[in-house]
Formats: structure tokens, C-alpha cells, sequence
């Protein structure tokens, strides 16, 4: 009897370590409430599931906008912390020394201060991960965490998940047919070729490499030798989120096609928009003459600056796209280069919107033509997509319904907590 004592003993203590919950250190260098396209997203939807399966810190790299947009993730961790280049007096310190450094050079021809900020950004990091006693240390958005990455893994045993949300080599080289100038090739090829180096050796340092697609996934198993170490950490949303609908702005026009996204000059979105204004919107404006274009998202009022038509309604940065998108008659996702899967897409399932997109821009998500969702790669596919939808609203309901249930079905945050979960038990348990 009292041998059967220990061993139940003996397995309810073991099932207790299996379910205790690990202590995970989140660090982002994007951090955003309300979020706003696809990084930020990516961020505050990590960040959602993370905190329901572990005792989440958040170690926050990312510029300071508004302390206020901290609270909401303060509340969903146990613990909030920030990088010392952005607490204020470190801020103040830093500006001294490099004011210092910089007459030192002119008088004396030498700097008398060499403090590297990022590595006492990242020892810090790892002060804390030994002050919480983390198991491990979730890099969001390690696309461009890679220095980090070998920082932690040359001053510390922590395990680590390097998050990536898309190729982003892929992403870069991908633009060369659309550079300018030989000059812009030249500077393409360069900055593609460095990260296809560092996503190679960041690779093989971080104990797991996440994608967001299995087209990524593949990419990334291709620069190693244990291609377990490649999971599959999805691009979802909260369709909790998008269930209230914000009524119509005043004077908002109809019929009308919606385009948003993140813009600077050479963007994807910037080739998108341009394209779609060239060549899409004249042909759809001869047979539906009253179509107007909303082009929504942060630098869109900058970088197409240069845009004056009566029909286009350029917005730039807003803290919900929600009022047009939701009201939107055609949501647009004419990409020509990118990488990962679009956040672009899921959110208009979301709502109930029906998506006209090139093949790239639903590139990793499992859609069907005709069925969820039109593709079109050329412009005059692409117009008449759109007219489609717009006149032929029983066509226009089916595409969008479908899609909302394949976003509810396999894009919901749920999704992303059994895939954090697999995540973890391979770190935890089973490595």
C-alpha cells in the first residue's frame, strides 16, 4: 500500500511539473495599442495567446509613442519591463555621452565614452530573464532580432524562440524587378544577400525558428539539419475584435474598393497602390464610372503625395481601419512583392469583406479561387474581379461568408495558442 502511495505520489507530482505553466520573457522592438498593421498584429496577437498558456513578461525594445498604449499589454503580463535606452535618463545619458564623444573627436581626435547601447539593452534582457527565472526567451519579430539573438546565445543558456513573421531576404529581393535604377538594384541585392546570411546563421543558433506559413517553413528548414527545430506560429486574429461593427463615417461613398497597408517610397504598398491607380481603377471606372478608392495606412499620405483625384481618398495612419474596411465593398490585396501571409486578408474575412488579390499577396494561405476569395494578375483580370463583386452582390455574399468561416475555422487566436503550446512542450519537454 504504501509502496502504491509514492508512486501516486511520484505522478501527481510529475503531472504538476508537466502542467505547470513556463515563465516566458517577450521581448518586441513593435509595440502598439490599438495595433495597427501586420507587425504590430503580429505582436499583440503573440502576445494574446502567450498569456494564456504561461506566465508572460514582456520586455518592451520598442520607441515610445504613447506610455499609455503600455497599459493594455501591462495587463495582460505578469510583468512589464523596458530596455534602458528607453528609459528617459538613459535617453539623456546616451545624448551626453555621444554630444561628449563628438567634441572629443573635433579637440582631442578620440571618443572618451564606448558604450554600445544595444548590448546594454541586451544584457539587461538577460538581467531580467535571471530575475524572473524564465524558461525561455520569445524574440517577436526576430526578422530583425538576429544581433540579439547571438547576444543571448553567447552570454547565456537560455533556450529561444526566434519569431519571424515572414522571409525577409524574400521579402527584399523580391523588389528587384520593380527598382528604379541600376543603383537601387545594386543596394536590393546587397541588403537581400546580408539577410539571407543572417536568417542562415540566426537559423541555426535559435533553438526554434518560427514561420508563418508552411511556404515559409520550408525555407527555413532548408538552412538546417534538425528541420524540427521549424514550427509553424501562424498569422492570426482575434475574430473577437471584429465583431462590432463601427457605424459608416458621414459621407462615406459607395460603390468603393478599400487598399491598406504600411507605405514609404519603394514599399510593396507603394508599387500596389500605383499599380492599382495606373492600370486597375480605369478600367473599372468604365464600367462602374462612380467607384471610389480609399487607400488607408500609415506614410499613405506622404508617400503618395503626389496623388490629387477626385475619386481616391488617401487617409494615411489611423488608429482603427475597422470604420472603412467594415463598409468597404471590395477589400484589395494587389501585391507584387512581399513575403509571410496577409494580415490584409484575414481582417477583411473578418469582417465579412470580399477580397480581390495577385497570387502573391495570398501567398501561404489555404484559398480557392471563386471560392473564398478571386485572384488576378493582371490589370484587366484583376478590374474585372472587381466589378464582379461589386455588381453581383450574391457572388460578392458567397466570397465573403466563406471566407469569414475560413478565418474563424483556422485563423483564430486559438489557432495560435495549440501551436504556442507545441512550441513549447519541444523546448520544455521534449529537447
Amino acid at each position: 500500500m504504501g509502496i502504491c502511495l509514492i508512486e501516486l505520489w511520484n505522478i501527481t507530482i510529475l503531472r504538476c511539473t508537466m502542467t505547470k505553466k513556463p515563465i516566458i520573457l517577450f521581448t518586441t522592438p513593435v509595440l502598439q495599442h490599438p495595433a495597427t498593421g501586420g507587425p504590430a498584429l503580429r505582436i499583440e496577437n503573440s502576445i494574446k495567446a502567450l498569456s494564456q498558456i504561461s506566465h508572460l513578461h514582456i520586455y518592451c525594445r520598442a520607441p515610445v509613442e504613447d506610455r499609455s498604449n503600455w497599459l493594455y499589454y501591462e495587463s495582460l503580463s505578469v510583468g512589464f519591463y523596458t530596455a534602458p535606452s528607453l528609459r528617459l535618463s538613459s535617453r539623456c545619458i546616451g545624448i551626453a555621452e555621444k554630444s561628449i564623444n563628438l567634441l572629443g573627436e573635433c579637440i582631442f581626435h578620440r571618443s572618451f565614452f564606448t558604450v554600445d547601447w544595444s548590448k546594454k539593452d541586451a544584457q539587461d534582457l538577460l538581467d531580467t530573464a535571471d530575475s524572473i527565472k524564465a524558461d525561455l526567451i520569445w524574440l517577436g519579430f526576430g526578422n530583425i532580432s538576429y544581433p540579439l539573438l547571438r547576444y543571448i546565445k553567447e552570454n547565456s543558456d537560455y533556450k529561444t524562440v526566434c519569431d519571424t513573421d515572414s522571409v525577409w531576404s524574400r521579402f527584399v529581393l523580391r523588389g528587384l524587378p520593380f527598382a528604379r535604377d541600376e543603383c537601387e538594384k545594386e543596394e536590393i541585392i546587397t541588403r537581400g544577400r546580408l539577410k539571407e546570411i543572417e536568417e542562415e546563421w540566426g537559423t541555426k543558433l535559435s533553438d526554434v525558428t518560427t514561420a508563418v506559413s508552411s511556404v515559409d517553413a520550408e525555407y527555413y528548414r532548408n538552412l538546417v539539419s534538425q528541420p524540427q527545430k521549424i514550427k509553424i506560429f501562424s498569422n492570426v486574429v482575434d475574430v473577437e475584435a471584429y465583431k462590432s461593427i463601427p457605424p459608416e463615417l458621414q459621407g462615406f461613398l459607395h460603390p468603393c474598393i478599400y487598399l491598406a497597408g504600411t507605405f514609404w517610397p519603394g514599399s510593396p504598398m507603394e508599387e500596389a497602390a500605383r499599380w492599382t491607380i495606373r492600370e486597375v481603377l480605369p478600367l473599372v471606372k468604365n464600367k462602374i464610372p462612380t467607384v471610389h478608392f480609399y487607400i488607408i495606412g500609415k506614410g499613405s499620405d506622404t508617400t503618395l503625395l503626389d496623388i490629387h483625384e477626385s475619386d481616391i481618398t488617401i487617409t494615411g495612419r489611423l488608429d482603427s481601419v475597422l470604420p472603412y474596411l467594415c463598409h468597404a465593398d471590395v477589400a484589395l490585396v494587389p501585391l507584387k512583392f512581399e513575403s509571410g501571409t496577409r494580415f490584409k486578408i484575414l481582417e477583411a474575412g473578418a469582417c465579412g469583406i470580399p477580397v480581390v488579390s495577385t497570387t502573391l499577396g495570398a501567398e501561404g494561405l489555404p484559398i480557392t479561387h471563386g471560392k473564398d476569395i478571386l485572384i488576378a494578375d493582371d490589370p484587366e483580370a484583376f478590374a474585372n474581379s472587381i466589378v464582379q463583386l461589386i455588381l453581383d452582390r450574391n457572388l460578392a455574399s458567397s466570397v465573403a461568408e466563406n471566407l469569414k468561416k475560413l478565418v474563424a475555422d483556422n485563423f483564430g487566436l486559438s489557432k495560435q495558442v495549440d501551436e504556442a503550446k507545441e512550441i513549447i512542450d519541444y523546448l520544455l519537454h521534449d529537447t
